[in-house]
């Protein structure tokens, strides 16, 4: 049994990272012949691709995937630790299971993702939840087949979660959600240690995957018929300032440029590693889109800097600025309301942000303490009910400046990559180059191509369009 450490996931080691292939062992690929699983995914995009991962392993040991956890042999919850919601989400899945499992002591149940990389949720498994089977880490993703494994011979809680950085392991099997667009990961983990954040701890140091994995991935899913790939990192703009000299994300993102994928992103950026190389490839390179996600988390200086944010309000319009000179770019952010001790002015400042930047959307969040970041030591005296009440300010205007976006775009025409049926009935939906969701009508043997569509009606959050012939 290996359990989580905060203070050893908190070292940043010098050694060299292992690159390493992933072989499914003969003796696993037929455990789950007969049997199904079921698979719930929480947070972030790299949670989502893990999840891909996950299934494509369970598929390579015969199992079949169920929609209803009732109807399941194994049940596996892949976590987010982001925020408090998110954990309280978790652990009210664990209670249903629990019910589930005395009904059927024979189901196999397991916790991973970055909630198994924290000390505190593991203690509490172990006092609380002791009929979940097993519990790995982000760091150890391979060990899923030997771990289900030996819980189909032994039913006693097991916990292998390693607190400092795992290998990189290369061609794990990957069962993609979509047939069109895919997500491809380049760099795994985060040093930037912003003091609200537990992503450090449970993702580990920056490790950056080799360029030639990479160009060698992107090229099998142009081969493969896909029209998008999305770049994945905690950190995504870091890329290669561990493994390289003198390439970065600008460059990896030329090269892929060159393999002819007609749309390439990258999530998530942080102010502080935007280069102007990388500025100057989105603008030179059509296939790379012009959308970029750039969290700025408040617009108050002194509130940035006890977030550990490492820039100023006024470096971060700077960059802002430098963004905007790109046509056509649309631009979105993450901002936390209520940090400790954040007065009225200094979210006026955060509004005033907000005002100067027009943000196409935003992701917005009230602050939540995270056991063992330095966050969570400082004093909170911001009441509930004021950061309730910033949070409605904030979105109201973070909502208009989106209608107004989208009002921009009524009655031109984009390219659309179509995804699939709209919850709106005989309609399709898909995204422009700038991330925009669009609505219209439409037949199935349209999914999977880029389209042009023009934009008909806008609303806060999506938009209708009609197919140009």
């Amino acid at each position: 049994m290996q359990v989580p450490s905060y203070e050893a996931a908190k070292k940043r080691t010098k050694n060299e990272t292992l690159i390493r292939d992933f072989k499914m062992p003969l003796k696993y690929q037929k455990i789950g012949a007969g049997k199904k699983f079921f698979l719930k995914t929480y947070g972030c995009q790299m949670n989502e691709h893990d999840s891909e991962n996950i299934k494509g392993m369970l598929e390579a040991m015969s199992f079949s995937e169920v929609d209803e956890m009732e109807d399941a042999d194994f049940i596996l919850l892949n976590t987010c630790s982001i925020r408090e919601n998110a954990h309280n989400k978790a652990f009210g899945m664990l209670g249903r299971i629990k019910h589930l499992k005395q009904s059927n002591p024979k189901i196999i149940t397991a916790l991973c993702g970055c909630m198994a990389q924290e000390e505190g949720v593991v203690a509490e498994i172990l006092k609380k939840y002791k009929f979940v089977n097993f519990v790995f880490g982000t760091h150890n993703l391979d060990d899923l087949p030997k771990l289900l494994a030996n819980s189909f011979k032994d039913q006693k809680l097991n916990i292998e979660v390693k607190s400092q950085e795992g290998d990189i392991v290369e061609n794990i099997p990957v069962s993609r959600v979509s047939k069109y667009k895919a997500y491809v990961n380049i760099i795994y983990g985060c040093d930037k240690f912003c003091t609200y954040c537990i992503v450090p701890y449970t993702r580990g140091k920056q490790r950056s995957r080799k360029k030639e994995d990479i160009i060698k991935e992107v090229k099998e899913l142009v081969k493969d018929g896909y029209q998008e790939v999305t770049l994945l990192g905690q950190n995504v703009n870091a890329y290669g300032k561990d493994l390289y000299e003198d390439y970065e994300l600008a460059d990896l993102l030329i090269d892929i440029s060159k393999t002819n994928i007609p749309r390439i992103r990258f999530l998530t950026s942080h102010p502080w590693d935007f280069s102007d190389k990388l500025i100057e490839a989105i603008k030179n390179y059509p296939n790379i889109l012009n959308f970029v996600h750039l969290p700025v988390q408040s617009g108050n200086n002194r509130i940035l800097k006890l977030m550990g944010r490492r820039y100023t309000r006024e470096k971060y319009k700077e960059l802002f600025d430098k963004l905007k000179s790109i046509e056509g770019i649309s631009i979105t952010t993450d901002i936390i309301v209520g940090f400790p001790g954040e007065t009225e002015e200094e979210f006026l400042d955060t509004l005033d942000l907000v005002n100067y930047c027009k943000y196409d959307s935003a992701f917005t969040f009230i602050y939540s303490k995270r056991e063992n970041t330095p966050a969570a030591k400082l004093k909170d005296d911001v009441t509930l009910k004021e950061k309730e009440e910033r949070l409605y300010r904030l979105n109201d205007l973070v909502n208009k400046y989106s209608l107004e976006s989208n009002q921009r775009m009524l009655n031109k025409t984009y390219d659309v990559l179509v995804e699939g049926f709209s919850n709106k009935e005989g309609m399709l939906f898909g995204y422009t180059e700038t991330n925009k969701l669009v609505n219209f009508k439409g037949q199935e043997e349209l999914i999977g191509k880029i389209l042009k569509v023009k934009i008909t009606d806008a609303k806060s959050f999506s938009l209708d369009g009609e197919l140009v012939e």
